[in-house]
């Protein structure tokens, strides 16, 4: 291998590595057949607003993508009308899927139980690979993840003058260092042992949330238990639990509800925290100090490992500002009525203008809280109540203006019992996310570049116990 001028970021593969590894661009590697890189539609072909469906294809766009997963739940879906006219952007499982427009370099694998087929917006491309002989597509996710691909991705940026975004030309003119197949194949299987165990987790969390979502549904939003007593039936719960149901429905303002129970508000059930606003010269690479804006929250979870960072002085006095683990988190502009869980970090972050933090009236309120945000009914709701032609906007007051209904604080107590120690499981799994994830983070470059031989990091892993 020659050291010839390739792009900086590639120069430590360049100088570590064998001469079996080939420095490729993708567009040499599209003309030979191993790689497909192509985005999606623009222009007319796009879905239409009223294309879009509740059962549908699925619809990917940029917020999507979630910690190298694409995340296939409360996703948008277009109809058949729309599909067939589609031209571009049709992904498949494991496709690899980059954002390369306004928001650029989040990455994201689709797993082998993706759905067979599925669409992407123009926001993001799709990078395939055709001959998995000569090109191992959990290899290619792994290198285009490491600054080798992604340091090339961002100096492409500065092309076009109005927004960040990269297009396909300049893409494909991009280096891939290739090894041989069984060195991909190795790599991919180290670092994919921590990514399926972070994957686990994940699954875990989701499952765990749909079961909160189900007893809160059958609890309050259904009734089921105050039917099965009008009924004359059992309700199959606990008997401390089933007495604090009434055995009869009656009318209200919206719609039926338990008799005893009432018609309120968001508000008299929880407060909402504005955060800081902090500005463009607080923002600092080499920051310590996460700040949680928009962006980072993701459904469930908050994504502390991608929040942007201030140092320790910038935060001086604003201890009000400063989440706890568990803290339920808002967007309140862009994709407002999103709710996100803090997870248990190493570091606490603090909380950034326009993300409001959800703070339960009482402490027999939180589960209650927590699992009515989540509902996808909430969110709409609260989508309704934006405001603002660039982007959606929504205060603080609309939200706690929204009518919800309001069963005893004993019941609440004892929804409680039952859900805090799933969100608290799901808490401490997101936290073995993050160790997961800074491990994988620390090898991959290490492994990507050669620094670290193979056999050396199969110890490391068997010596801590994965």
């Amino acid at each position: 291998m020659t050291n010839k001028d390739y792009p900086s970021f590639l120069q430590k593969i360049v100088s570590t590595q064998r001469d079996d590894v080939r420095i490729v661009t993708a567009k040499e590697l599209e003309e030979s057949g191993v790689l497909f890189v192509q985005d999606g539609n623009h222009g007319n072909n796009r879905p239409r607003k009223d294309e879009f469906v509740e059962d549908g294809i699925p619809f990917i766009r940029p917020p999507d993508l979630q910690n190298g997963r694409v995340i296939f739940t409360d996703v948008d879906q277009v109809n058949e009308i729309a599909f067939k006219r589609i031209r571009k952007g049709i992904a498949q499982p494991k496709d690899i899927l980059l954002t390369t427009n306004a928001t650029i370099g989040r990455i994201a694998l689709a797993g082998t139980l993706a759905p067979e087929v599925f669409v992407v917006n123009p926001q993001i491309t799709i990078w395939r690979t055709n001959e998995e002989s000569l090109l191992d597509h959990r290899y290619l996710y792994y290198f285009m993840k490491d600054r080798a691909f992604m340091g090339q991705l961002w100096s492409l940026c500065g092309d076009n003058s109005t927004f960040n975004y990269v297009n396909l030309t300049l893409q494909k003119g991009m280096y891939l260092a290739i090894p041989p197949i069984g060195r991909q194949k190795t790599i991919a299987h180290i670092l994919g042992t921590l990514d399926e165990k972070i994957e686990l987790n994940q699954k875990m969390n989701q499952t765990l949330e749909e079961i909160a979502k189900a007893i809160f549904k059958s609890w309050f939003v259904d009734f089921d238990p105050v039917r099965a007593k009008a009924e004359g039936r059992p309700t199959g719960l606990p008997p401390e639990i089933s007495v604090l149901f009434p055995d009869e429905l009656v009318d209200s303002e919206i719609g039926e509800i338990p008799k005893g129970w009432s018609q309120s508000t968001f508000g008299e059930l929880a407060d909402i925290q504005n955060g800081y606003a902090f500005k463009s010269k607080d923002w600092n690479e080499e920051g310590t100090i996460p700040v949680v804006k928009i962006g980072n929250v993701k459904p469930m979870l908050v994504d502390v490992d991608s929040c942007s960072r201030v140092d320790s002085q910038t935060v001086a006095g604003l201890e009000r500002f400063r989440l706890s683990s568990g803290d339920a988190l808002i967007g309140m502009t862009g994709y407002v009525g999103e709710v996100g869980l803090v997870p248990k970090v190493n570091e606490l972050p603090y909380l950034n203008q326009r993300v409001g933090r959800l703070i339960a009236q009482a402490p027999s309120d939180y589960s209650f809280m927590v699992v009515m945000t989540r509902r996808k009914e909430f969110k709409v709701e609260v989508e309704n109540l934006g405001t603002g032609s660039a982007q959606a906007n929504v205060s603080a007051s609309s939200i706690k203006s929204i009518k919800v209904v309001a069963p005893s604080s004993d019941l609440k107590e004892k929804f409680g019992e039952v859900i805090n120690p799933i969100i608290d499981r799901i808490l401490t799994a997101a936290g073995e996310i993050e160790v997961l994830s800074e491990l994988r983070d620390t090898l991959l470059p290490k492994l990507i570049s050669g620094e670290l031989r193979i056999p050396d990091a199969e110890k490391f892993l068997e010596e801590v116990g994965i």
